[in-house]
This record gives C-alpha cells, structure tokens and sequence, in this order.
C-alpha cells in the first residue's frame, strides 16, 4: 500500500486549519499550482521539525474539476463534485473547490506559519474561499456539549475505512474526502433541556454512551448516520473541529472515506431524503453553509502531480 499524506490515518490533534481554494486561471496555472501542492510534504516536514512534539501534519486534497486539469485521463474512479442535498427548508449546498489543506498539530501557531507559507507561495493563483481555525473544545466535545467522533475507527481499522485500495490500484493509498461548514444556533440549542438534548443526539451527554434503544428515536443524530449494509456497519474517518467565534460557530466536518458513497448517504438520511421521510433532528439546531469533495492522492502520486506521471 503507498503511504497515505500524513494527516489522515492518526488520531486527531488539538489544533487545525482549512483551507479551501479556487485557483483562478485552472489551466494557465496548473503546472505552478502543482508544483506548491507536491513540495507540501516536505515544506510540512520543515516546519514540524521546529517542534517534534508538537506533531505537525497536513494534507492536501484535489477536486474532481481542478484534478482533471492536473491529469487529464488519470482519473480516481470515485471522485465526483459535492451532491446538494435539500428537503423542506433543510439543505446541504455545494459550494466546491480545486484545493483543500487540512493542516493539524498540538501547535496552532504552527498550524498557522504553515499556512501563511502556502498562501505565500500562491501568490495571486488562487482565490480563499473558506478558511477555518478549529481547536479542541473541553474533553473532545462539540460545542453542542456533546463528545464527537466517539464511533471513529480505531488502530488499523481507520486504514481499512479512509484508504483506497486494491479496487483502484493505481490510486492505492489516497483518500476521498468530504467537508462541510455547520453553523450552530447555539442559543436555540441551549433552550433544550438535557434530556431533549441526548435524544437529539442519541447518547448522553457525560460520558457519550448510546441511549437504548427504546429511549433513543429514529429521528436522533446517531440514528441517522448509523447505517448498516449486509451486517456490517458503514463507516468514515472524521476529522472534524469545532470553530468560531462569540458571533459565529459551529462545526467544520471533514471525513475520509474508501467511497464518497457513504457519507452522501448518511447526508442523505440526516436531510430526510434517505427513504423514510425523518430527519436528523440535529438539522433544527444547526445549518450547513458549504459543501465540496476532494481526493487526497497517497504521497507516491502527489509527488507525481508536477507533470512526470500524469502525460
């Protein structure tokens, strides 16, 4: 298996920065364009080694248009743009992107110097059309209180979940990578008694176990995303971080997954377009702003991306 960019199979850190870009001229930018996105990992490497232990990754994920620009020909077999979803004033709009940078360590400032190097060296290429700072909230929690993340895989099974693999073997390695933008009503969601509140989410609140199944409704977070197929459950690797400010927070989701298949319809089941008419009713409390899927290739290929290996 070629190995996967450095930010996808650990656990994840304290502190994280995305950024989203269009490059402006895709065609009379690319071979430049290519060029920053292959030196990534080494310029990553760079900054980590200021501070070893503070554990410094990132990875860089390319959209389905920008990537046929990039390789024309050489195509991930599963990559395709952001579905929107919508259903009785629920939405989940595409908003797309040619890049995503997904920068974690136990250091923001870090974080930042790396990013501030990317932006750099782009110069004029690209356009930010979102850029998000997460950071860990209390014990791992989102900011609706409640611990995220609780049914990631672990150990080597978040290989076998986020990576691609024999199916598409000239792409071994890489990963599909879904981002969305949640902005919390934090006011209407504190309203709720803490009652409501885990029967929204499907688990209670202080230790993150899974309500019973009488006391948990279908309509619940959990519910929703939890879907099993052949007696096996369907997972994803997220990466996702709370953000924001007093004025505006939220929640930037970010899954890597084998096939990008899963989590549209886990989407797909939150919205309540997935068959049975509920939705998650998480969805009353939270709205998302931006929606795009990007393919983070392994380090072999991205290497390959400056115009040797995709003629």
């Amino acid at each position: 298996m070629p190995e996967p960019q450095g930010v996808i199979l650990p656990e994840p850190s304290e502190n994280a920065i995305f950024m989203v870009l269009r490059v402006r001229d895709a065609a009379g930018s690319a071979q430049p364009v290519a060029k920053i996105v292959a030196r990534t990992p080494a310029l990553t490497a760079r900054l980590g080694a200021l501070d070893r232990r503070a554990k410094l990754v990132s990875a860089v994920g390319i959209g389905s248009d920008f990537w046929d620009v990039l390789s024309p020909g050489r195509r991930p077999a599963g990559l395709r743009p952001f579905a929107p979803v919508s259903a009785n004033g629920r939405g989940a709009p595409s908003t797309g992107g040619d890049l995503l940078f997904h920068i974690v360590s136990k250091r923001h400032d870090l974080n930042f110097e790396l990013a501030l190097k990317l932006r750099d060296e782009f110069v004029e290429m690209v356009e930010v059309m979102d850029e998000v700072h997460g950071f860990r909230y209390l014990d791992g929690r989102d900011l609706t209180g409640f611990i995220d993340g609780t049914e990631n895989p672990k150990g080597k099974e978040r290989a076998e979940v986020a990576l691609v693999g024999e199916e598409d073997r000239e792409f071994a390695g890489g990963s599909y990578v879904v981002t969305q933008r949640y902005v919390h009503d934090l006011k209407k969601w504190s309203v709720l008694s803490a009652k409501d509140q885990e029967r929204t989410i499907g688990r209670r609140k202080r230790d993150s176990q899974d309500l019973s199944a009488k006391a948990k409704p279908p309509t619940a977070h959990i519910s929703r995303v939890t879907i099993e197929e052949d007696g096996k459950e369907l997972k994803i690797v997220r990466h996702s971080f709370p953000y924001g400010t007093v004025s505006e927070a939220g929640l930037f989701f970010i899954a890597y997954c084998r096939t990008l298949d899963i989590p549209q319809r886990m989407l797909e089941r939150m919205m309540g377009v997935g068959g049975d008419s509920l939705h998650d009713h998480l969805m009353d409390f939270t709205r998302a702003i931006s929606g795009a899927t990007f393919f983070a290739p392994s380090l072999r290929m991205l290497s390959l991306l400056t115009g040797r290996g995709n003629r």
